[in-house]
């Protein structure tokens, strides 16, 4: 996952393309570790054309703000069209409930 800046993000989730997911984390989260291994293994179960990209929210002020971040792990999910605003998961207990929420966000 490529690691982004936060006007890159911004930028990112109000720009239409490829369904965009974002995996939002700080550096010491032994949860963030996990999660991110967890969208490792889901993102070869994926299509192609996603794009997954991960930000780290101490460097994300604006955008915390803006979504109303609450804790991390979490995953910003939308569309390829950008019509709503981007779905927030924050319950990554699984690979499979991972794939379930992205599926169901982007077809």
């Amino acid at each position: 996952m490529k690691e982004m800046q936060e006007v890159e993000l911004l930028d990112a989730l109000k720009s239409a393309g490829e369904p965009l997911v974002v995996f939002l984390h700080t550096p010491l989260c032994g949860t963030c570790k996990a999660a991110e291994r967890m969208l490792e293994v889901a993102a070869h179960l994926l299509p192609a054309e996603l794009q997954m990209v991960a930000g780290n929210v101490n460097m994300l002020p604006n955008l915390v703000t803006h979504y109303r971040i609450t804790s991390v792990p979490a995953l910003l999910v939308v569309s390829a069209d950008r019509t709503d605003d981007p779905n927030i998961y924050y319950s990554m207990v699984s690979v499979e409930r991972v794939l379930e929420y992205i599926r169901g966000v982007i077809s």
